[in-house]
């Protein structure tokens, strides 16, 4: 569960700052730990996934024929895991206990706020997607994905805060789509390694970019540009998603604020590399992000 939850510090910005009041960084813990539990599971790195796998009561990896089997298993595994932590919330709940110690972590978030299993099934959802697709033939192909592996959080987050409305959900779902654009963006190299691509098929194809090309040590002119033209398209959505800072206040106007600076911070790690992905990944400057995330609360957007 610690190493799970200590990947929190390479996040783009931190998932529960501590300017939260302690009941809210525990809740955003709650949700985090979910997403990364989830995302280990279907990306291959837990830390010991037969261990995981038998205290969720899943087929280990040695019983089954492959790894995409197994990982499809325990995706399934924690789904199961997820409904008794909901039942769990009931009153006067009395069925199988939660298993896993980060399922257990949500059950009183999910007893005290307005929650329901749909954003994390679609967390799930977006991990078995990964382990049958690993190509996206265009933009919005990749927008669908994002809605499934990202969007979800931003709600949750809206939920937890008590704020959730239509235009503050669809302002929520442009910059968490952005956000994993983004990301995808910093991981060009080791999503390559890892047998998968987030650059659409066509603009690699409108680039002139082959799927090799992408395994090289350091970036062509085309993969620049190509990247530079992505990068741009989720300036836009961050840009169209950003003014849902100016419709919070207090502390979660900050951390929306936060969120929202990462990407932008993201964004100028990006480009001040010269659109290079490859060389390394791309890492925002801490300084810069305190800067914007300043500016984006003071603004509102």
């Amino acid at each position: 569960m610690g190493g799970t939850l200590d990947k929190a510090a390479r996040e783009n910005f931190p998932v529960a700052p501590g300017f939260l009041p302690a009941a809210w960084r525990h809740d955003l813990m709650a949700v985090y730990g979910f997403a990364r539990l989830v995302d280990d599971a279907g990306d291959g790195d837990l830390a010991d996934p037969a261990q995981t796998a038998r205290l969720l009561g899943a087929a280990t990896p040695s019983e089954q024929s492959d790894d995409t089997t197994f990982r499809l298993g325990l995706l399934d595994a924690i789904e199961r895991d997820l409904d008794r932590a909901f039942e769990a919330a009931l009153p006067g709940a009395a069925g199988e206990p939660v298993r896993h110690p980060l399922m257990q972590a949500l059950v009183p978030m999910i007893r005290n706020h307005d929650v329901t299993p749909e954003p994390f099934r679609k967390l799930i959802e977006a991990n078995r997607v990964d382990q049958t697709t690993t190509r996206y033939p265009t933009f919005d192909s990749l927008i669908g994905y994002c809605t499934l592996s990202a969007d979800p959080v931003g709600r949750l987050v809206l939920a937890l805060a008590g704020v959730a409305t239509p235009e503050r959900i669809a302002l929520s779902d442009r910059i968490c789509s952005a956000l994993q654009v983004i990301e995808h963006l910093q991981d060009v190299a080791e999503d390559y390694a890892r047998g998968r691509i987030y650059l659409p098929t066509e603009d690699l194809e409108r680039f002139g970019v082959a799927e090799a090309d992408l395994g090289r040590s350091t970036a062509s002119g085309s993969i620049r540009e190509l990247v530079a033209f992505e990068a741009a398209r989720a300036r836009t959505l961050l840009d169209q998603g950003a003014p849902l800072v100016g419709t919070v206040r207090g502390r979660l106007r900050l951390l929306l604020a936060g969120f929202t600076a990462g990407g932008y911070a993201a964004l100028a790690a990006i480009e001040a590399a010269g659109h290079d992905v490859l060389a390394q990944q791309p890492e925002p400057d801490k300084r810069r992000l305190a800067m914007k995330a300043a500016a984006i609360f003071a603004k509102g957007r």
